[in-house]
């Protein structure tokens, strides 16, 4: 049985190795050729190390798009909604788990219904709204309609369920009222699954096209991947200026995800629905 088990776990290891490397060369390949001629990243034969290593292509995207300032407001975009997003949907959640009022089952049930809405039914109307407030082509008009979300909501919900009702029990004896449990209690034992929820939120945020694209028409409250629409054209593709300014986007998310990885998987572990 031993050498049995022995043998799956090697055979795992292998599996587990060749996924990674599968991950891994797209994204090494990514890089490697952000430093290459546009002739080089189009030969055939491909090869996977450039011939001379340029940075003529990441010139290239600092002359013909203002990316540092597209870098800002994604920065400012995708943060503000994050914080902002942790807040309402903690807050919210706090209620689901822990509070009963009228019609809680209810209101739960069409929160997790307007999950199944795509964004596609409600984007003319979000944009008529955004121009009659007076909000269309700025930053605060990408950060208020996603102030908060049915996703957040509902992992936070199922993650206070499980914090034991003990605690709280407690914390009424000791004279706390919902706001001060709330702040004192429930938020410090759930840092591991609003982290988690944080990356999820920067991520989706950061890497959004369609939703900043119809809401921006300036190139500056542009964010980046709407910027890098630019570079592709109807009838030709800048190859070595669009690889370039992918990895510059991509670089703070890996950054935050290696860091955040432990407490993003251990959310993720943590908030299933309660029994």
């Amino acid at each position: 049985m031993k050498k049995r088990g022995k043998i799956f776990s090697i055979a795992g290891s292998i599996i587990l190795c060749l996924v990674a490397l599968i991950v891994f060369v797209p994204l090494v390949w990514l890089i490697v050729s952000s430093f290459k001629s546009d002739a080089d990243v189009i030969r055939w034969p491909p090869a996977f190390l450039p011939k001379e290593w340029l940075t003529v292509q990441y010139e290239y995207v600092v002359e013909a798009i203002p990316i540092l300032s597209m870098l800002k407001n994604t920065v400012v975009f995708a943060g503000s909604v994050t914080v902002i997003s942790l807040l309402f949907d903690s807050l919210a959640a706090y209620a689901f788990a822990r509070m009963e009022f009228k019609g809680k089952k209810v209101l739960f049930t069409i929160i997790l219904l307007t999950m199944m809405v795509p964004f596609q039914i409600i984007m003319i109307p979000l944009y008529i709204e955004e121009y009659r407030l007076g909000i269309l082509d700025t930053l605060l008009g990408l950060i208020l309609p996603r102030a908060s979300g049915a996703y957040g909501i509902y992992m936070l919900t199922s993650f206070f369920s499980r914090i034991p009702k003990s605690l709280e029990e407690a914390a009424r004896i000791d004279g706390l009222n919902n706001l001060q449990i709330y702040r004192r209690i429930v938020i410090p034992l759930s840092k591991p699954a609003l982290i988690s929820l944080g990356i999820y939120h920067f991520m989706n945020n950061w890497n959004d096209l369609l939703y900043p694209m119809m809401l921006t028409s300036s190139v500056e409250n542009r964010t980046l991947s709407a910027g890098l629409a630019v570079l592709v054209g109807s009838n030709s593709i800048k190859y070595g200026p669009t690889l370039a300014a992918t990895v510059i986007s991509i670089c703070p998310l890996l950054l935050l995800f290696l860091f955040g990885q432990r407490f993003f998987i251990e959310g993720i572990a943590t908030s299933g629905v309660k029994e």
